[in-house]
């Protein structure tokens, strides 16, 4: 079965989102990768300091296929440089997956797909 990692911010760590709702769509996506046969799980970080353990914690559980990289934090120019950092951790700790984007919460299932 393929595998997919998810990477994205923790709604419930990001001020002004409503994070019971956004957490609800992943749950819903996360269902979808299911749908397809594709082993799917999350990582999801604050914007802190603690970004970097938890992604290579996840990235190192197994060998994965396909790393989706959210938009949250790809797309805001403030974290511009945790997005670096994210797509160097891939690499690094992931060799062998594909970096795959979505354009939002709820098409990471076509993200991975197309690398999968």
């Amino acid at each position: 079965m393929p595998s997919a990692l998810i990477l994205g911010f923790d709604p419930h760590a990001v001020p002004g989102m409503d994070g019971d709702a956004m957490r609800a769509v992943l749950d819903k996506e996360l269902a979808r990768f299911a749908d397809h046969g594709i082993h799917a799980s999350t990582a999801l970080i604050a914007p802190d300091a603690s970004a970097k353990s938890v992604i290579v914690a996840a990235l190192s559980e197994r060998d994965w296929d396909v790393v989706v990289i959210g938009g949250g934090i790809r797309k805001p120019e403030p974290v511009l440089t945790l997005f670096e950092q994210i797509v160097n951790l891939v690499r690094q700790h992931a060799p062998g997956a594909a970096i795959a984007f979505n354009t939002g919460i709820d098409d990471s299932v076509e993200a991975a797909e197309r690398w999968l």
